[in-house]
Parts: structure tokens; sequence; C-alpha cells
């Protein structure tokens, strides 16, 4: 498999899982179908547009619909498949945490191939796996998960991201890199979920 054959389908497969989470997400407002769908569109296209607009690439869903198709196809079927079932309120982080893994590397991959330099790639990774976690939030009337204390989000990312970018550097191929990396940030947000593993924060005092 190519890199950007892996690339394109980590793209799709992004779109729906963050898709998934935004309208898990609105169920907890008991948003009707159209704001749960503007929340679930929002969700999986928002990171990506940031990405496009930074580098001054043409926007990927309008570019190719079948993302924007995927995004909607995912948000109804997520809608009334979940109106019939009871959901944990806390059933969209584990996809959420997925959603991350694809996004940062594919951002991070795009970066890269438009030659951005690699700190610069890196943070691009970042901005296309949180981004659209943090419209969702905000849409659900919720500070954005990736500013509270909490478990590692944004730095699992990074750190994905960032060893993407070395792998490529001491020769891995592009295609190893990429899904290593995805399992790095994956499996980081998994652990710091599991074990609470945090930054520190403002206001809190170390143990005398």
């Amino acid at each position: 498999m190519s890199i950007d054959t892996l690339l394109y389908w980590v793209g799709m497969a992004a779109v729906a899982v963050n898709a998934l989470t935004g309208v898990l997400d609105s169920g907890r407002k008991q948003m009707d179908l159209i704001g749960a769908l503007l929340v679930g569109v929002a969700t999986a296209l928002g990171g990506g547009t940031i990405r496009d607009l930074l580098l001054d690439r043409n926007i990927f869903w309008v570019v190719d619909q079948a993302y924007l198709m995927t995004a909607l196809g995912a948000g109804l079927a997520t809608f009334f498949v979940a109106r019939s079932l009871p959901v944990p309120p806390k059933l969209f982080l584990i996809p959420d945490a997925i959603g991350l893994a694809l996004f940062t590397i594919l951002g991070t991959q795009i970066a890269l191939q438009w030659h951005v330099p690699w700190l610069a790639a890196s943070l691009m990774g970042v901005i296309t796996g949180v981004v659209g976690g943090v419209l969702r939030d905000i849409l659900c009337n919720d500070v954005p998960l990736v500013f509270l204390q909490g478990e590692l989000y944004a730095t699992a990312a990074w750190i994905g991201a960032l060893s993407l970018i070395g792998l490529q550097e001491i020769g891995v191929p592009p295609v190893a890199a990429a899904w290593a990396g995805m399992a790095i940030v994956l499996g980081l947000r998994l652990l710091a979920m599991r074990f609470h593993i945090t930054l520190p924060a403002f206001g809190q005092q170390k143990p005398s």
C-alpha cells in the first residue's frame, strides 16, 4: 500500500470516527437531528479544515465531497442507533482517542508532503487531531477537553507526531512510520485515561 492510499483511507476512517464522537456527545445535550449532525460534521471536518487553511491548501472535503458524505452518513447512523440504545455518558472517549490518533498522523504526513519544517509539521498534526474535539465541546457548551486538567490529550498527539517524523528521519518507510505513530498516540491516550496520567496544572501544590 502506498502512503497516499493509506492517508486517504485513514482520513475517511478519522472523519467517520470523529462524526460518531460528535453525535454521541451531543446526545448529552438532547439535541435534535440537525443539531447533532452539525456537531458531528464540525467534529469530523474542523481540524482538517484549519490545517488546510494554514497550509494554503484546498480544503479536503471541498475537493472530495466523499469526506462530507462520510461525516453525514456516520453521524446519521450514530444518531439513530444511539437513540434506541442506552449510551454511557463517557462512551465517546474511546472513539475520540482513535480519531485523535488517525487525524494527528494524517495531518503530520500531509504537512511533511507540503515540505513544512518538522516542528511546524508536528504542530499541524496536533491541530488536525484536536481542533475537531474543541469545536465539538464548544458547540455542546462545554470547556474543551484539551484545555481541562486531565489525562494526556494534545501531549499524546504531539509525541506521536514527533515519533512519526523521527522514524522517517532514520529511514523507516512512511507507511510503517504512520502505523507506528498512530499506535503511539492511541496507546498513550488510552494509558493516560486508564492510569490518570496528567501534566502539571495551575493550582496544583506539591506534596509537603
